[in-house]
């Protein structure tokens, strides 16, 4: 079996690899770090939880103990774009995890949060710079950064880039970067869209590949019940009263279903917070922080967050929605059986959603185990006294759907502009069904 002591990694990063307890690296690391030592571009594909990480960061961390050079102020020497702030804050975490023993300067360019502190950290010059596209363009055309010295860009999770509508902020950002500089994609699956924009960036590119495209995750049990939507909060409670539901997340389709959902397992006395792009970086943070130190067992998050959450002994993923692209089921369920454990992704599938049901089984080609619990658990009423809706919520503008397919028009609350970001776009009043239950529902 390889070790990291085997592939030429210099003793700073070996030691501080030792010090996290890994030895021995992941078959995406073990296939991605020596042709990347070799300066070489790739292409990874993998699905998550594999090490996607390391696998760019170790080569990255390599490249800078062999040249200390401090860089220039204003410049980056390495550039991770990510399409979400959570996704962006646990790539710098670890490169500074594996790049404590060298001094390096890491900084993290995000929206959601004051860019001063950011203009500040820019003005010094970074070693490694992790930013999602949006903020990097403001900083760019502020001058508070420069790409022109930049050796190494990484592009992670580039299909969620294409889903976010990051496309052509991408284009943008790289016509600032040196053509002559090493370049890496990493993804767990790889569309059509994507792959042309690979062969634009990658010279001569090194292929790695340890999983089908759209396999879901080793060692995650995946059933499916099939329950009318007014059933569903009922269900969701007594699954999570259920012994072994020890920390779940639990994914909803919309930013209003995922509130109403943490309101309605509050008042059934299961501690819950949930986390969306309405919600400010500071909340979503303090969400994520208070999970993972068990302050609540419950996170309910909407797709945004499915590749932004790295956190050990999740025992469950349940999917209160369905989710209307079958990609995101493979990301949904990531979410636990990370680092070698085992898991449990459950489904809730109400009739309408069967269609939803079978593209993801056709995607990851397999056949879900449907147990039929239609009619156990009563529709609640909402405090109006309507009865709840038997359709499924409408999407939510910025989910699940690209930017540049989304509609312009003038809406009641304000136009979105065609050149905002994603977390930039006005609020608006939604038009959506409300949740069952409304947040004031019965217990169960």
């Amino acid at each position: 079996m390889t070790q990291f002591s085997d592939l030429g990694i210099a003793e700073p990063i070996l030691r501080a690899l030792a010090q996290e307890g890994y030895t021995k690296p992941t078959p995406i690391q073990a296939q991605a770090i020596p042709p990347l030592l070799q300066n070489r571009d790739l292409l990874g594909i993998a699905q998550t939880g594999t090490g996607k990480t390391a696998a760019f960061a170790i080569p990255i961390l390599n490249r800078i103990a062999a040249d200390k050079r401090r860089a220039n102020p204003k410049t980056a020497r390495a550039l991770i774009l990510a399409p979400t702030r959570e996704l962006a804050l646990q790539i710098a975490t670890s490169f500074r995890t594996y790049g404590r023993n060298l001094g390096i300067r890491v900084g993290i360019v995000i929206g959601g949060v004051s860019a001063g502190p950011q203009t500040q950290a820019l003005a010094g010059g970074l070693d490694v710079l992790v930013a999602t596209p949006g903020r990097l363009l403001d900083h760019l055309s502020t001058g508070a950064v420069k790409l022109n010295e930049t050796e190494v860009l990484v592009l992670d999770e580039a299909d969620h880039m294409l889903d976010l509508g990051f496309v052509v902020p991408i284009r943008k950002i790289l016509t600032k970067l040196p053509k002559n500089r090493q370049s890496l994609f990493f993804s767990a699956t790889m569309p059509r869209e994507i792959a042309g924009l690979a062969q634009e960036i990658l010279s001569n590119p090194v292929e790695v590949r340890v999983a089908p495209i759209a396999a879901t995750a080793d060692r995650v049990a995946q059933e499916a019940f099939l329950v009318e939507t007014g059933g569903k909060p009922g269900l969701l409670l007594e699954l999570l009263r259920r012994p072994g539901f020890s920390r779940c997340i639990v994914f909803t389709r919309t930013k209003r279903g995922a509130d109403r959902v943490a309101k309605h397992l509050e008042a059934g006395a299961i501690t819950a917070a949930a986390i969306h792009g309405n919600k400010s970086q500071n909340q979503r943070q303090r969400a994520l922080d208070d999970f993972k130190k068990g302050k609540i067992a419950v996170l309910v998050a909407t797709d945004i967050a499915a590749r932004g959450i790295d956190i050990d002994a999740v025992s469950h993923v349940v999917n209160f929605d369905l989710p209307e692209v079958p990609e995101a089921y493979v990301h949904r369920i990531g979410r636990t059986a990370r680092a070698g454990a085992e898991g449990i992704a459950i489904s809730l599938c109400a009739p309408d959603e069967r269609a939803l049901l079978r593209a993801i089984e056709k995607l990851t080609r397999q056949t879900l185990p449907l147990v039929d619990k239609r009619g156990e658990f009563a529709k609640l009423a909402l405090p109006s006294g309507e009865q709840a809706p038997a359709q499924r919520a409408t999407r939510d503008h910025n989910q699940n759907k690209p930017y540049h397919q989304a509609r312009q028009a003038p809406r009641p609350g304000g136009a979105a502009r065609p050149d905002a970001r994603p977390d930039q776009r006005p609020k608006r009043r939604s038009t959506r069904r409300p949740f069952p239950g409304g947040g004031e529902t019965a217990r169960a």
